[in-house]
């Protein structure tokens, strides 16, 4: 009995492999797993809005519907890019990338160290400052010229031979399958 019991636990803690030759991911995966990330990102920033109304009584936004707390969206953004870090940090993986079993590494499929992780972040990132243009052009176009700088980050993996987007390109990571 004690030895099925041995033989479960280890099986359950065995890593996926990292070797020199796991292929790199393709794009559509990449994009679906991102999806499954993005219902963690509206999690997370709900429990940060909930903690930024906690700490702020409530108020928030003042009586003309701006932001009253300055430091919020800092919050908000190391919540959320936090969330991201750590995951690449302890396994290579979000909870996104886990059922499509991809790991973030480096070039040489090793652990990737954490000023890249936090340079690919800030790189994948870099769109969201199209949000600021909403008060010019409006919410729909910004977040229109967001998404369509997204599109040509993540367009750069369909002609790298190693199907890295602009942000892995420039952090010296690569999103790989493993076995």
């Amino acid at each position: 009995m004690h030895a099925m019991l041995d033989v479960a636990r280890t099986s359950r803690k065995l890593p996926m492999t990292d070797t020199a030759d796991s292929l790199p991911a393709p794009l559509w995966l990449r994009l679906i797993a991102l999806v499954y990330d993005l219902l963690i990102v509206v999690a997370i920033m709900l429990v940060a809005n909930m903690l930024g109304l906690a700490l702020t009584g409530g108020h928030l936004l003042d009586e003309h519907q701006h932001l009253a707390a300055w430091w919020f969206p800092f919050f908000e953004a190391a919540c959320v890019g936090g969330y991201f870090v750590a995951s690449w940090r302890r396994g290579g993986q979000t909870v996104g990338m886990r059922p499509w079993r991809l790991r973030v590494v480096s070039a040489v499929g090793a652990t990737v160290p954490t000023a890249h992780l936090l340079l690919r972040l800030a790189v994948a990132a870099l769109p969201l400052l199209a949000l600021g243009l909403s008060p010019a052009i409006g919410l729909r176009d910004a977040a229109l010229a967001m998404l369509a700088i997204w599109a040509v980050w993540f367009a750069v993996a369909l002609v790298d031979p190693r199907r890295r987007a602009l942000h892995d390109l420039i952090a010296g990571t690569e999103v790989r399958r493993v076995g």
